[in-house]
């Protein structure tokens, strides 16, 4: 499936129908009086969430969204026909901006959850309406009025609870493959990830907690350098980030530090979201000099750092525990102290 995370589309709601001019004409029953009935109120645009989808790939084939005209008003008093409304289905995560002024509108997170994009014109007053003491036969009517009609812009937010960040190459793939059933491209070059994984971890009471995969980011990822601007957006969503690190790069320091500071530029409080940072492939670095990163990024970030490899699948098990504890207390809304964290380094 082609993951597409932005779109445009043009909303335009039902027309509401007229209202008539009739006359009741029945035997026996003289200047029977206006009879013509309200129009039909048009039809809304309404954006409504659907949890089996993931992308906004449907709106790169159809942009255009228009309800149904209300129909118009009939003789004897009869109110014309509602038009139908006009439902789209987007995923959790969906963001609705108004394209002329820039204004987020809508923020669609819940499934079945909806949202009134365009709403239908109401329908036009039939003769009836203007009956008074002054005019018996009134011999005009008002047309309905024009739905609204907007310019929209759909930008998707992946909703997980934990995202997975870091350099390309760092592992980040190969991580959410072995503690998820996600089945991410993993090859030994980088940016082979291109779009967002997800996986759903399953905590010790039964309850599936979801990780996204970040695709890599890079110096300048904020500028739109490479693909992290396009889904740095992706990780504003989530509770918690695991900063992967890999082991066995030139300079591990170098690249927590870059990834720092392009989270500081993007703002958005992605720099204080909470961190686990993690350093990965230890199966292929010397104890020496892994004890030698573990402290200097220690120092830094003033936290333990876990340590797992996993591609051999091995500090995994701490590393989950660590994500419970801090959701929980996240959820919970207590203060984390990252001091008393305690990683097991792997030998």
């Amino acid at each position: 499936m082609q993951f597409i995370d932005q779109a445009e589309i043009h909303v335009q709601a039902g027309k509401g129908g007229d209202g008539m001019v009739a006359f009741r004409r029945e035997k026996y029953v003289p200047a029977g009086g206006p009879a013509g009935g309200n129009g039909g109120n048009g039809g809304s645009v309404i954006l409504r969430v659907d949890s089996n989808l993931q992308t906004l790939l449907d709106f790169r084939y159809v942009h255009i969204f228009k309800a149904e005209d209300g129909e118009r008003g009939g003789p004897k008093n009869m109110t014309g026909a509602m038009g139908s409304d006009r439902l789209i289905d987007v995923p959790p995560g969906t963001v609705v901006y108004d394209v002329e002024t820039g204004e987020m509108i809508g923020d669609l997170t819940t499934a079945g959850q909806t949202f009134l994009t365009a709403k239908g014109g109401k329908g036009g007053l039939g003769n009836k309406h203007f009956l008074s003491n002054r005019n018996r036969a009134p011999e005009y009517s008002l047309p309905g009025l024009e739905g609204e009609e907007r310019l929209l812009r759909l930008e998707l937010k992946l909703l997980a609870e934990v995202g997975i960040i870091g350099l390309p190459n760092a592992g980040k793939s190969t991580l959410i493959s072995v503690v998820s059933a996600a089945r991410p491209k993993i090859a030994d070059y980088p940016f082979t990830t291109l779009v967002p994984n997800l996986g759903v971890v399953r905590h010790p009471t039964g309850d599936g907690t979801v990780f996204a995969d970040i695709p890599g980011l890079i110096e300048g990822a904020h500028l739109g350098t490479g693909l992290g601007h396009d889904f740095l957006r992706h990780i504003e969503r989530t509770r918690l980030l695991l900063h992967l690190i890999d082991a066995t790069a030139i300079d591990a320091i170098a690249s927590y530090t870059t990834i720092q500071a392009e989270l500081q530029a993007y703002g958005h409080g992605l720099s204080d979201r909470p961190q686990i940072v993690v350093l990965n492939k230890i199966d292929a670095v010397d104890q020496d000099e892994l004890n030698r990163l573990q402290a200097e990024l220690a120092q830094q970030t003033g936290a333990p750092i876990f340590t797992i490899s996993a591609v051999a699948q091995t500090g995994l098990e701490p590393l989950l525990n660590q994500v419970w504890t801090m959701l929980d207390a996240l959820k919970s809304a207590q203060p984390v102290d990252p001091i008393k964290l305690s990683p097991v380094q792997v030998h």
